[in-house]
């Protein structure tokens, strides 16, 4: 950090160098992820909606709410 107060030209330049060295996913590999999140996502909502109308179900019937 105190090499940034020092000269920051030289911070951002060696931040570019340390950008180009990541290995950036590809656009395939992007959509394939991004589609996984969004269907786990799908999946869990039906998960918890489930869950929770079964668990309404049960204490509505315990408690004799109708």
């Amino acid at each position: 950090m105190a090499s940034m107060a020092k000269n920051p030209v030289e911070f951002v330049r060696e931040v570019r160098a340390e950008a180009g060295k990541v290995t950036w996913p590809t656009r395939r590999e992007t959509t394939i992820t991004t589609s996984m999140v969004f269907i786990f996502v799908v999946i869990a909502a039906v998960f918890f909606l489930v869950a929770d109308k079964v668990i309404a179900f049960v204490v509505q019937t315990l408690l004799g709410i109708s």
